[in-house]
């Protein structure tokens, strides 16, 4: 099936998500705004339209894509090297990619699930039945905790994921400004009021170092930490390893640090860490997640997956369907894809939700592709940018 027209569209948010890291707020910005809000991205083949989204995480302190740039990216780039290509020649289509421009990889996962989606949609088939198949009924789901001005905030938000929601694992974000006393703090009153039953992991994002990750763990030694997330800066694998080497068998895991084969390659060459966190934006989509995720088996690494997704529907279905392909025994510690299944609001493209949320898990779909049907009018009505490259 040839691809004969692709096109680009940057939709608006009626809602924004505003949260709170090591490296400062993330704020999806005001109506009419391009910074942060979701492109679009259908691909056209044949009378089977693949569909594609992802929200950039803009400006970032460690991915180069912008709304904009991805735009640019898919329309002078990607986009004109799809056309007359077979949905099915991933391989083929990603090499072309790799020759032209390597490095944007939030634009590329958006054509990479868009790929995924008309190729379901072509044999009738839900995606995670093209890349090996179901392995869940539910998938257990990540609530990522913001970082608050004051502890309470934290609690109210962790107390609501697990009392309204049903979830069973929080990942506190950490790095602040206060310093790592203060994240102390605040991972203590959590789990006070949480309980022991519910996991409880740390994300700095590259906001501690070495001899801070090794402070903080063993001074929350008796308050259990079930796995720490990027505590380092990007670059210093041997700072993972390091702190792997002496963290009481608290799980390590790579986030910053993974974005793509190269560097899944070296940390596990290193045994730099436990835990690949497998963001889907930051890959480069589902093609090479997989092959990161046959890294991560050779070396007895687990994956996680993860990914903001705020309120997009299409985005956490991409995350819902590769996570759906993996094996429970090599996953932990649940998917992060909760803010694509409405607790900041609707998907305002979707108004029909295929994708909800149920005590603290959601349901892969088998509809064909992803098996998310976005509202035309919606879509015309949200649209900012729209740039189409074919006939």
């Amino acid at each position: 099936m040839k691809i004969d027209r692709v096109e680009v569209l940057v939709t608006d948010l009626p809602s924004r998500i505003q949260r709170l890291g090591s490296s400062g707020p993330y704020d999806t910005g005001a109506m009419g705004s391009l910074l942060g809000k979701p492109v679009l991205v259908r691909i056209f083949a044949d009378g089977v339209v693949g569909l594609g989204q992802i929200r950039p995480i803009a400006p970032s302190h460690f991915l180069p894509d912008t709304g904009a740039g991805m735009v640019a990216a898919i329309r002078d780039i990607y986009a004109p090297r799809l056309i007359g290509r077979s949905i099915f020649d991933i391989e083929a289509i990603i090499a072309a990619f790799d020759r032209s421009l390597p490095a944007n990889v939030q634009a590329r996962a958006a054509v990479d699930h868009a790929l995924h989606d008309a190729m379901g949609k072509a044999l009738s088939q839900p995606v995670y039945n093209l890349i090996g198949g179901r392995c869940y009924d539910r998938i257990p789901l990540e609530w990522s905790v913001s970082m608050h001005p004051e502890t309470a905030g934290m609690v109210a938000e962790s107390v609501r994921a697990v009392e309204q929601y049903g979830i069973r694992t929080l990942c506190l974000k950490a790095g602040h400004p206060a310093g790592w006393q203060q994240d102390v703090l605040n991972f203590i009153a959590v789990r006070e009021a949480v309980g022991d039953d519910i996991a409880i992991g740390m994300d700095p994002n590259t906001g501690w170092g070495v001899s801070v990750a090794r402070q903080a763990l063993h001074r929350l030694h008796d308050h259990r930490v079930d796995y720490l997330e990027q505590p380092v800066r990007r670059g210093n694998f041997a700072g993972l390893a390091a702190i792997k080497a002496d963290s009481r068998g608290v799980p390590i895991m790579a986030d910053e640090s993974l974005l793509g084969l190269d560097d899944a390659h070296a940390l596990a060459a290193m045994q730099a860490v436990d835990v690949f966190c497998m963001k889907l934006y930051k890959v480069g989509g589902i093609h090479t997640a997989r092959k990161i995720a046959a890294v991560a088996e050779a070396a007895d690494i687990k994956v996680n997956v993860g990914g903001l997704a705020a309120f997009s529907q299409l985005e956490a279905a991409a995350g819902i369907h590769f996570h759906a392909s993996l094996h429970p025994s090599k996953v932990m510690p649940a998917g992060e894809f909760v803010f694509g299944l409405g607790v900041q609001g609707p998907d305002p493209l979707v108004p029909e939700p295929t994708y909800t949320i149920e005590d603290g898990h959601v349901t892969p779909s088998d509809r064909p592709g992803l098996g998310v049907t976005l509202d035309e009018k919606a879509v015309e009505r949200l649209t900012l940018v729209r740039e189409v490259v074919g006939r």
